[in-house]
């Protein structure tokens, strides 16, 4: 009687299977530190699929954990790589073609929290843009500018200084200077820039135009789509505000970033000067932490002083911090059928804490 085969391995499970708590005790429970990095490459990706299968897999195994978006024009991460396994992760990023020498953007202020588990998932793009033209190309970008060169170029009079985040973002901090449109959404400021720069002097304007964002693929897609659109003299910020603060540090430059920048995970920000350029969304005084309404079905994005935060226990409005006092039982009967309206408070709205909230 033939011996029986052997089983196959158990194909490893390409998604996360524990729940928030149970990710939280085992992070808790490290006892190395971790390393928080983003990067990004607009790239040619033909199945985004089997590719977002591998990465899961090869960084499960290294217990990287953040938020990484797979498509066919590239990749776009932010991870938390276990530092002692920091040189396995770069290994095996540059591996892959597209990869191999990527520049990799770590964080100013890294933090053991930053995320709970590993996310990788397939979009239509790694950076919605609303932009349906077959023609262009995403990898035709603008001149790349390094901190001295980015400098030096926005000191000049004639230049155009663009920030291509949105208005929560740059409420917070921004260079010096600084072209800050009030948008909610990347797809809405690619049109807001062209009609503004159009509007300048009726025409493709030739004066330096200068880009940034957190960390360059904003103005990586922008800076090309302007030059298609027909824009001559078209520049970014190589790395973007993360980037630009390192090398600030490093080469001793002049730090023309003033204020917080607004960063995409539980820290919400990182402080790159001591300058406070926002205020409280609810009384008004100097402040630049973000946080978000206590109230699950609100969850708007503010700012809030610590006189405020105390005071209504991180709600938006005596609304929001009464359904929050609410039993949980109770509070999901009120959920039931309901989605938040809206992300992000509006930048013009200054209320107090008895507005009313769309989130009740």
């Amino acid at each position: 009687m033939p011996a029986p085969k052997p089983r196959p391995p158990k194909p490893p499970k390409l998604y996360n299977t524990l729940d928030l708590d149970a990710l939280r005790a085992k992070l808790e429970a490290e006892d190395f530190d971790r390393t928080t990095v983003s990067f990004y490459q607009y790239a040619h990706i033909e199945d985004p699929a089997a590719f977002r299968n591998e990465l899961f897999a090869q960084w499960s195994a290294l217990g990287v954990l953040g938020r990484t978006y797979v498509a066919k024009e590239g990749i776009n991460a932010q991870v938390s790589v276990p530092s002692p396994r920091w040189d396995e992760f770069v290994k095996a990023l540059y591996a892959i073609d597209f990869l191999d020498g990527i520049r990799l953007n770590v964080a100013v202020e890294p933090d053991e929290m930053a995320f709970l588990k590993l996310i990788v998932k397939v979009r239509d793009k790694i950076l919605a843009d609303g932009l349906s033209d077959a023609t262009f190309d995403v990898t035709n970008s603008g001149r790349h500018l390094c901190a001295e060169e980015f400098n030096k170029l926005t000191d000049r009079e004639d230049s155009i200084l663009i920030d291509m985040r949105n208005h929560y973002e740059s409420e917070v901090g921004h260079f010096e200077g600084a072209i800050c449109p009030n948008v909610e959404n990347f797809r809405d400021e690619i049109d807001m820039v062209e009609n503004l720069l159009l509007e300048m002097d009726g025409t493709k304007v030739d004066r330096p135009i200068i880009m940034y964002c957190t960390g360059g693929i904003r103005c990586e897609k922008a800076s090309a789509w302007f030059k298609h659109r027909g824009f001559p003299n078209v520049h970014q910020l190589e790395g973007g505000i993360i980037e630009y603060v390192r090398q600030v540090k490093e080469d001793g430059l002049r730090n023309k970033y003033k204020g917080v920048n607004f960063v995409f995970d539980e820290r919400l920000s990182e402080r790159v000067s001591d300058d406070v350029l926002a205020h409280c969304h609810l009384c008004g005084t100097a402040s630049d932490s973000h946080t978000n309404c206590v109230n699950p079905m609100c969850n708007v994005l503010m700012i809030l002083c610590v006189g405020c935060a105390e005071k209504h226990e991180g709600a938006c409005s005596e609304v929001c911090q009464t359904v929050a006092a609410l039993p949980e039982e109770e509070q999901r009967e009120l959920r039931k059928g309901k989605r938040p309206e809206r992300r992000h408070f509006p930048k013009e709205r200054r209320a107090d804490a008895s507005g009313s909230s769309d989130g009740s």
